[in-house]
């Protein structure tokens, strides 16, 4: 049995892809601020556990409960309240980094211990095109019209990390997903994406063997060129 933490699981791109694994055969560990929120991943079959991945205590406990960990991806972030540069302060920046690529360091640092002990290790980062500066400087695709900078700059340095641990780990598989423009809270379900179609490179990342590739950024039609 494959057994599977995602962070941010309680809704939107970490239910489903909590959904889909479960479908999979996986048993997966629904992470989340507040339990209370995890009634969505209870019906499916998940197992809620309380994670805050901006809290290192949350982190630590959270890890210590599960018994066994074969993959994991970091799915949790924040858009941010910053969509400009008129907007635009530190303490903006510093909020959607924390979450969006210091959480993430939070929970993988804290799972490899777990993850060492797997016959087949698998790590899954959720970053986006938004991070992709070929996607933000071309016109006609999807990210070009998109002016905020801390969630780029975030999703951008999701991206880079993820090569880096790859590098440094390389009896694990662990990549990069981009989910697409999905209709989500985040941008007023205004994606012309379903859920489905935003988890599939995420769900397919997490399903590999071995022999799959590693330190690569995917999106629903296969890998992205760097």
């Amino acid at each position: 049995m494959t057994t599977t933490l995602i962070t941010g699981a309680n809704r939107s791109l970490g239910l489903e892809t909590a959904r889909r694994l479960i479908e999979a055969g996986h048993t997966v560990y629904a992470g989340m601020r507040d339990l209370a929120t995890g009634d969505e991943a209870r019906r499916i079959g998940a197992h809620p556990v309380q994670l805050d991945v901006t809290d290192q205590v949350s982190v630590d406990a959270a890890l210590g409960a599960l018994p066994e960990l074969d993959v994991l991806i970091n799915n949790a972030g924040v858009l941010g309240t910053s969509f400009g540069v008129d907007d635009l302060d530190a303490a903006a920046i510093a909020t959607v980094l924390d979450t969006n690529v210091v959480g993430a360091v939070r929970v993988t640092q804290a799972a490899l211990p777990l993850l060492r002990r797997s016959a087949n290790p698998v790590i899954v980062n959720v970053a986006s095109g938004v991070g992709w500066p070929r996607f933000l400087t071309t016109e006609g695709t999807d990210e070009f019209p998109i002016p905020a900078v801390p969630y780029a700059t975030s999703k951008a340095a999701v991206i880079a990390m993820t090569v880096q641990y790859a590098k440094n780990l390389p009896a694990f598989r662990v990549n990069v997903s981009d989910p697409g423009y999905t209709a989500t809270d985040f941008n007023r379900h205004s994606g012309h994406q379903t859920v489905t179609e935003g988890t599939d490179a995420t769900v397919a990342l997490a399903l590999l063997g071995p022999d799959g590739p590693t330190g690569e950024f995917h999106n629903r039609h296969g890998r992205i060129d760097y």
